[in-house]
């Protein structure tokens, strides 16, 4: 027997059987209604005195009954396709009158129906139909369109289907001229969230802007939502997560990317509740280390961190575990098939833990190798993309060219330089860091931070060209001295051939600093005299060929 769905407590038996009974009635696939079908939900309607709600296929037939309005049938979940709507209508009844609530429309709007349809129920008699669709893309006027309502018989000439097949098509055009235009990466809204945190939330809505371009994606469109308290099903609460929905689909965004870290649960729910893709902070960093990673310890450690980000999220069904496309927050240097079960899982984090084992000890004996010649250690650390890649390389006059990309270093590079008055010393450059950097990610990358640890000395770089200069500056001793990390700091303000110089002058009054150009050159012999004088403090001795 189907089942009737809503609100059915305090129903006869035999005014559910009526209600089961429409499973059996069948619509025209072209028809929005018929004069049988029409009186027959108005007056069962009326007897029931509560709504009455039919769910459609595209070919006439009644696949969910519910006694409410259209928000009480449950529709089917139907993999989202961007150039298809859902094939699924709605036909509901309206006891007291008048034309479609907001609710109604939302229903259309978030599950891509092919319509909606009200119908006006007076004294038990059909009346006013009223029917929306929704809006073709990058339409000026709201994300549906509502006809004039006319009487329910009058509804016979409208071909419903070529309505909808028309709008298909304008769908299908429209995501070919996108193809064309966004072959540079995939369209992605930013969603931050303020829970009075005031600029800094827009700062953080400006990093994670960043960290999208880094991972190779389109900002299309950022959004920052302001609430006192985080909804705990959807975060920003069902109303917000609309105006998203409708948001990307007017900016043709494909994927939502929120600046806060999100459980599965909430992940799972606003994608079935959107049909878009869905990132949290977390996954965009893992996906652009992943994106980074080009020796075998530094997969090794992001597919580490990858894994243990993945293994609490194996549970229940759903996008989340059945993605297998491409794009931001899919790759990586591990398994691609997110349909692994636990135990392997565990195996495979085992099995990686070992092997970065192997590898810090391998660090480990170099470390000794260096202590027993006496070369002193210099880490240079700081904020992801201040430039420390670039600064290593002038002050050592050899290495890696540096990226403007974020997190474009994983692998702990080691170069030999030369102090006048001091002799040979190493430069070790690193991971750099960011706020709220995931804790997976600090896990897997704590044997290559241990270089930091056995540092005598540390090159703090600090990016003087870019806002937030003291928030970043604070980040990155935080994670310090969560390592644990006590050696003397030299910072150095990096980038001041692109700062203004009231800047640089206001961030050496509160911190002070070496204000250089590891681009230009300008401040490097400063900078290596301040770094000699802090490792004669902690007690180096010049070497005697260097005097």
């Amino acid at each position: 027997m189907e089942k009737v769905f809503g609100r059915t407590s305090g129903l006869k038996k035999s005014e559910l059987k009526k209600l089961t009974n429409l499973y059996r009635r069948r619509l025209p696939k072209d028809r929005v209604t018929t004069p049988e079908v029409s009186r027959t939900l108005a007056q069962l309607s009326w007897e029931l005195r509560r709504p009455v709600s039919l769910l459609l296929d595209r070919e006439g037939r009644v696949v969910r009954v519910a006694v409410g309005d259209a928000k009480e049938l449950p529709i089917p979940e139907r993999p989202y396709v961007e150039t298809r709507l859902s094939g699924y209508r709605v036909l509901h009844t309206h006891l007291s009158g008048g034309g479609f609530s907001r609710q109604d429309l939302s229903v259309l709007f978030l599950n891509r129906l092919d319509a909606m349809a009200a119908l006006e129920v007076q004294e038990g008699e059909p009346g006013l139909l009223h029917l929306a669709l929704l809006s073709p893309p990058r339409a000026r006027e709201e994300d549906w369109q509502v006809l004039p309502p006319r009487p329910h018989f009058a509804w016979q000439e409208f071909d419903l289907l070529g309505a909808v097949l028309a709008l298909e098509e304008e769908l299908s055009r429209h995501g070919r001229l996108l193809e064309v235009r966004d072959g540079q990466g995939e369209r992605v809204l930013l969603v931050g969230v303020d829970l009075g945190e005031g600029w800094e939330a827009e700062a953080g809505l400006e990093e994670m802007a960043e960290l999208v371009r880094t991972a190779g994606g389109v900002v299309a469109g950022r959004s920052l939502v302001f609430r006192k308290a985080l909804d705990p099903r959807t975060l920003v609460g069902l109303g917000k997560l609309e105006e998203l929905k409708s948001l990307a689909y007017h900016q043709d965004a494909s994927t939502l990317v929120f600046g806060l870290d999100l459980t599965p649960a909430q992940a799972r729910e606003i994608e079935a509740l959107t049909g878009l893709k869905v990132l949290d902070r977390t996954q965009l960093i893992l996906d652009i280390f992943a994106l980074h990673a080009r020796t075998p310890e530094a997969q090794a450690q992001v597919e580490l961190a990858q894994l243990r980000y993945l293994l609490p999220r194996l549970v229940g069904k759903g996008k989340e575990l059945s993605r297998l496309g491409g794009g931001i927050g899919t790759r990586g240097p591990g398994e691609t098939k997110l349909e692994v079960d636990r135990r392997r899982l565990l195996e495979r984090i085992h099995h990686l833990t070992e092997r970065l084992e192997a590898y810090a000890l391998r660090r480990q004996e170099a470390r000794r190798q260096r202590r027993r010649q006496g070369v002193p250690v210099v880490a240079v650390v700081g904020y992801t993309n201040a430039g420390k890649t670039t600064l290593m390389r002038a002050l050592a006059k050899a290495g890696e060219e540096g990226e403007d990309k974020l997190f474009a270093t994983l692998r702990p590079l080691t170069r030999k330089g030369f102090l006048p008055g001091l002799g040979e010393v190493v430069y070790t450059d690193t991971v750099g860091f960011i706020r709220h950097m995931p804790e997976a990610l600090l896990t897997a990358f704590r044997a290559t931070l241990e270089e930091v640890k056995e540092a005598q000395v540390l090159i703090h770089v600090l990016d003087a060209s870019r806002e937030g200069a003291l928030e970043r500056h604070r980040v990155v001793e935080e994670v310090l001295e969560g390592l644990g990390v006590e050696a003397p700091r030299v910072l150095a303000l990096n980038k001041i051939d692109r700062a203004a110089p009231y800047d640089v002058y206001y961030l050496q009054d509160r911190l002070g600093g070496v204000a250089v150009s590891a681009l230009k050159g300008t401040g490097l012999e400063e900078l290596r005299l301040r770094v000699k004088e802090a490792l004669l403090a902690q007690g180096v001795q010049p070497q005697a060929w260097a005097l």
